[in-house]
């Protein structure tokens, strides 16, 4: 009797133990080298993620919380899932690549409270070759109302290993996402302060992630932060509140939380892990989307000949630039303002709107119908520079006014935010911009999430520190760049204010308001042009800057849209050199930070065949004009070794095109 009584004991003691015994859910890459791990113990949720067997993120928290019924982390249980082979072709417009193929595991976990109020959620994970991706899937249910209120969404990176960090802080969610970076170590990162995504991780033995988000519509935007020695996520408050970050009508899916991660840090820069995660395209007649280069004479000061009739907001200034465009190719000319008074009609000061701006009207003596017909007559489009809280008021009838005139898109600039109203305004803007036949440019906004797939009439976004800042300070150097194609750029297209044609070092760098100098070579400019995703590269100098100057052959001739990418060679930090395919044709952009180097590797990403490389140079070390270059053409084969000289600051640029030898 006394045995059968241990025997039974022992039984039910199993059963318990397997009855409330941790699950964990694993799913892996399509090639294995990424795994995930989720599980849940008495604190909620948590995940890990190894690649090729290393552990770069340990015990993780997957922290939301609701306004009704408070965090999500008691007493959970998480169900069986089974994970599928996802896998898709598509095509973009603008972006990295022209055409898409996809391959992830995904796996889709209900996870339920086994006491109170049961609520349930789902947590979809997504792993590709070249990252992970999880999310927070809310169903509508009898536990919640039709409409919730996140309070919180605190996820936890707990990465490994004390990795170098490269990252740009932020005061506070009110901000135009323009700042310089910070690098230095996980341990010694500043704590409880803001950091703009994405963040560049450098982990030892050369691997690499980079943490951003995917697919922000209907959601508050995402920072990270130090927090009691982990990498913790933070929600862009509402406005005129701090408490809810998100107001949610059921069901309700958050953005993609996203870790990049490969052994090499140029991946992130080939990679199409953003645009997987979004939706496709909603636009069914896409003929009218043409990216190109504009120019952008705010920057260089509005700079016209001396001869020129009467310069101001008028025909015969706009039209000088029109001109400029007709003669060398230039795509669209961007009519923004002179003598700081906007194009439109404004009662407001320094750009800022008044109680009477309205920009479906231009100013008197501006005539935009004649403007917009006499450059379609030149093959040229016409584009405006517009702030958001001028427009967001007269949307409908801004929009319909524009394509009435024939504009074929905007600037949009000044939002400086990215809380979930904001998000959602800005989706209106590019669905109903679709709707006019508008391309937009959103300047003063947060940094792109792979919408471009789904409303690729957003060309571009800023979101980063740029050469605007030319006009008022120093802060752009050849190093701010480098770091900024490391962070910012793997999110996707960048908007850079990108032509200047005045270069100089360091000790002849003069702040001017008027005709900007920049600093670094020309080459350094023109290779930014590569560097740079960016649909609608700004032509941004006087047309007297470009004409008979070296350089400005490349500019005329480099894309800015992309059927492949291809890193060549890269160091966060130090310099990149990445190589691009339009149609047969590549080109090539390298760039350094302060030191010069030199890059030594093969055209072997190029297909089989003779090609003729045109060459622009950074000129001898011995010549103290940045402004001057070198150009050679040579004949190439893919077995050609490929040697690139770099001056501090500087650049290099190639165009190769197939030819027989």
């Amino acid at each position: 009797m006394a045995i059968f009584t241990r025997i039974t004991l022992v039984m039910c003691m199993l059963i318990t133990a397997n009855t409330f015994a941790k699950k964990t859910i694993t799913v892996a890459s399509p090639d294995t080298k990424i795994k995930v791990s989720l599980s849940t113990d008495n604190n909620g949720l948590y995940y890990k993620v190894s690649y090729k067997g290393v552990l770069m993120v340990d015990n993780s928290r997957l922290n939301i919380s609701f306004k009704e019924g408070g965090a999500f982390n008691t007493n959970l249980a998480i169900a069986d899932a089974n994970t599928e082979r996802i896998t898709e072709d598509y095509d973009l417009i603008t972006g990295k690549t022209s055409k898409v193929h996809s391959e992830s595991n995904r796996i889709i976990v209900p996870v339920t409270e086994k006491s109170g109020a049961k609520r349930t959620l789902d947590i979809e994970i997504r792993v590709f070759n070249d990252g992970v991706a999880f999310r927070y899937v809310i169903p509508k249910q009898d536990q919640w109302a039709a409409n919730v209120n996140i309070t919180d969404e605190t996820d936890s990176f707990n990465l490994t290993q004390n990795p170098l960090v490269t990252a740009m802080y932020r005061v506070n969610y009110t901000t135009s996402h323009e700042g310089l970076y910070t690098k230095i170590d996980l341990d010694h990162l500043k704590a409880d302060t803001l950091m703009d995504m994405p963040v560049l991780f450098e982990f030892p033995g050369n691997l690499y992630m980079a943490i951003t988000e995917a697919a922000l519509h209907d959601y508050a935007g995402m920072y990270l932060m130090k927090h009691n020695g982990v990498i913790e996520s933070r929600l862009s408050p509402l406005p005129h509140q701090k408490d809810i970050k998100v107001k949610a009508s059921l069901p309700h899916n958050s953005p993609w939380r996203v870790m990049m991660i490969s052994d090499k840090p140029g991946a992130f820069l080939e990679s199409n892990i953003l645009t997987n995660l979004n939706e496709p395209c909603k636009i069914k007649d896409l003929s009218w989307l043409k990216p190109g280069k504009t120019t952008f004479p705010w920057w260089n000061g509005d700079v016209v000949p001396d001869t020129i009739n009467a310069p101001g907001n008028n025909y015969v200034t706009n039209m000088y630039y029109v001109d400029f465009c007709a003669k060398y190719g230039i795509e669209y000319h961007s009519v923004v303002e002179y003598g700081l008074h906007e194009w439109y009609v404004n009662d407001g000061s320094g750009f800022q709107p008044g109680p009477h701006a309205d920009p479906s009207k231009a100013v008197p003596g501006l005539d935009m119908q004649q403007i917009c017909d006499s450059a379609a007559k030149k093959g040229v489009g016409i584009r405006v520079w517009v702030h958001f809280y001028a427009l967001y008021p007269k949307l409908d009838e801004t929009f319909a006014q524009y394509e009435k005139w024939g504009i074929k898109g905007l600037m949009c600039d000044f939002m400086d935010r990215d809380d979930q109203e904001m998000v959602n305004m800005q989706d209106e803007i590019l669905q109903k911009a679709a709707q006019h036949h508008l391309h937009i440019q959103f300047h003063g906004a947060y940094k792109p999430t792979g919408e471009s797939r789904t409303w690729p009439n957003e060309f571009t976004r800023e979101g980063t520190l740029n050469y605007e800042n030319d006009k008022w300070s120093d802060w752009v150097t050849p190093d701010a760049d480098v770091n900024v194609a490391f962070t910012r750029l793997l999110a996707g297209s960048t908007d850079y204010h990108l032509g200047g044609f005045r270069a100089a070092s360091p000790a002849q760098f003069k702040i001017h308001y008027t005709r900007p100098f920049v600093m670094g070579t020309r080459c350094h400019m023109l290779a930014m042009y590569v560097v740079l995703e960016n649909a609608l590269g700004m032509v941004c100098d006087d047309p007297t800057a470009y004409i008979g100057q070296p350089g400005f052959e490349f500019l005329q001739q480099v894309p800015t849209t992309w059927d492949e990418t291809h890193v060549i060679d890269a160091k966060p930090g130090e310099w990149l050199a990445i190589a691009r395919r339009k149609g047969k044709d590549w080109y090539i952009g390298a760039i350094t930070n302060h030191d010069s180097r030199t890059i030594t590797k093969t055209f072997d990403f190029l297909p089989a065949g003779n090609y003729t490389a045109e060459i622009w140079s950074d000129a001898p070390a011995t010549d103290s004009n940045l402004n001057h270059l070198v150009k050679e053409v040579k004949h190439i084969t893919r077995e050609t070794a490929m040697t690139m000289l770099l001056s501090a600051g500087g650049g290099q640029v190639m165009h190769l095109y197939p030819s027989p030898l």
